[in-house]
Parts: structure tokens; sequence; C-alpha cells
């Protein structure tokens, strides 16, 4: 979540969850982060067209989607479903790592569904974010041709810190049910271990990673479920993945850790370390390490079998 006056990051977790619950999310402050401006920064996204969707959800709950396609880029024959990330708390479909990201992909040539998700900011607790993220999935699976073009074995899943947690998860799911896989997972940064620092089990209830990683699953025996933490669980019957972590990121061994574990149960795994990069870089379009790595998940899309 960006900065403002108040860093709300700073304050004791149950103090930020009363906040966001009574006031929402703060506005980012930056002033160019909106369509405009980035299309006036990056004059390549001119062409990508975007569509509003809501999708009905566990429960009758409405997903909040949307829709990013350049019909004018050269196709790259895949789509990917895309979830952004915010601590499990927060974050937003107009957030850069949601909104540029789905911007550059599908300025060449991946359309990109993105999905939002309920919010762990009291009575929500996994698997409420879990199950919205199921049910964008199964409706980009169920509508590939009229989204996207593609046939619905070419869609790959992804996402970034909660995000990644999110896909690696509803991918575990989709596995356990014995339903297809996505064409590729795509996770950057992502914290797919209760504590993610140390790739990890273990959790410090008095430590920020380990508050937020109970705030999630909700009980102490949920923090053990491997489709609320996908590293926690067998890794075979994955998807072949793409892992980018940051060089300068506390939360790098979870990914670093899950890539080997995939690696280790056969799955085909490529790890890339963004030099210089710290978590929540492709949340900040003008950080000279966000761009190289949307450029690395647009090739490893692309090159996709």
């Amino acid at each position: 979540m960006p900065e403002t006056d108040t860093d709300f990051r700073s304050l004791p977790l149950a103090e930020l969850l009363r906040l966001l619950r009574e006031e929402g999310e703060p506005a980012d402050p930056r002033p160019d982060i909106d369509t405009a401006s980035l299309r006036v920064r990056f004059p390549r996204l001119a062409g990508v067209a975007m569509r509003d969707l809501a999708i009905e959800g566990a429960e009758g709950r409405a997903v909040a989607a949307r829709l990013y396609r350049d019909d004018t880029a050269p196709a790259s024959g895949r789509a990917l479903v895309w979830v952004h990330g915010g601590a499990f708390i927060g974050g937003h479909l107009d957030m850069p790592e949601s909104h540029w990201v789905a911007m550059e992909l599908a300025a060449r040539g991946t359309p990109v569904l993105t999905l939002d998700y309920a919010k762990c900011l009291g009575a929500t607790h996994f698997p409420e974010p879990s199950d919205d993220v199921l049910a964008g999935w199964r409706y980009a699976v169920a509508h590939a041709d009229q989204l996207f073009d593609v046939p619905a074995s070419a869609i790959a899943l992804g996402g970034a810190s909660a995000g990644g947690n999110l896909t690696a998860g509803v991918t575990a799911r989709l596995r356990d049910a014995g339903d297809p896989v996505p064409a590729g997972l795509v996770l950057v940064y992502p914290v797919v271990h209760p504590n993610g620092p140390e790739a990890s089990a273990e959790v410090d209830p008095c430590s920020r990673h380990g508050e937020l990683a109970l705030n999630f699953a909700g009980t102490t025996e949920a923090l053990a479920d491997p489709h609320a933490f996908a590293a926690l669980g067998p890794a075979a019957g994955f998807p072949q993945t793409f892992m980018l972590v940051c060089e300068r990121d506390e939360l790098r061994p979870s990914g670093e850790a899950f890539a080997r574990q995939l690696g280790d149960a056969g799955v085909p795994v490529s790890l890339r370390v963004e030099p210089g990069a710290a978590h929540g870089h492709i949340n900040e379009p003008s950080n000279p390490t966000a761009l190289p790595t949307v450029e690395a998940i647009a090739d490893w899309i692309g090159g996709l079998p």
C-alpha cells in the first residue's frame, strides 16, 4: 500500500484493520499512475482496451475483474489471469501492480484478466479470498474464447505477493480436485509459507509477518493448510512455473524455496532474481527494476509451448 502522511503500515495490525474497515484504503498520492499518465509515459500502451466485469463468486459475492486486450499487438497465443498483492488486507484493480502490469502485457500480445478478492479485515479469512480467485479462474476458463480468443488450455495464472500466494493455492486446489491446472504459473515475489522470511511453517505470532499470516488464515490450524500456503503441500502436478524474486526482499526465501521444491518434484521452473529490486517494485512503474520484470514475464509467457 502507498505511503500517505500517516504510514498505515507502521500501525498495530488491529488498528490498521479497523481503519481499513471503517475508512477504506487511503488514496494513492502519486499523480502519474492513472491510465492517461501511463499512456503518456509509455506510448506503447495506447492500443490497450479495458472492460470491467463482475464475476459471480462463492455465496453470491461479486468478484471485481478487468479485461485488458490490445488487438493491434501480435498475439502471443496465450492469456493470463493476474492477481495483485496487498498483504491480504489491501490492494485493488487500479494499483499499478494490477493495472500497469496488465496494460504492459496486453500491449505485448497477451490478453489479461485481473481479479480482485475479499480482503481479510475482520471476519473474512481463508478460504474466502482464495474462493474469489478460484471463481475468477473458472470464469476465465469457461469464457476463454470470448475473453481472450484463445482456448482454455492456453491460459496461465499468476500473481504478485499475496496474489502469488492465492494463485499458487488455487493451482493446488485445482490439482487436488482433479481439474485441469493452468498452462503456466507466474509467481512474483510470492509468500507461499506462513513464515515467508524463513520459508518455514513456524510462525512468530508477534512478528508482522506472523500477524498477517494468521490474519489471512484465520486460525492456527489453517496456517498448516497447503491450499492456504502452497509450499506446505506437494509440488507434483503443478504446471511449469516462472518464479521471480527480488534481490532486496526479506520474503525472497519463500519464493526461492518453493522454486527448489517445484524443481525437485520434476516441475519445469524458471527462477529469476531481479537485481536491485525490492518487494513491491512492479507497483512502481517509475522504478528502473519494474519494467525488466514485466518484460521477463511477457517473454516467459510468450515462450510457453
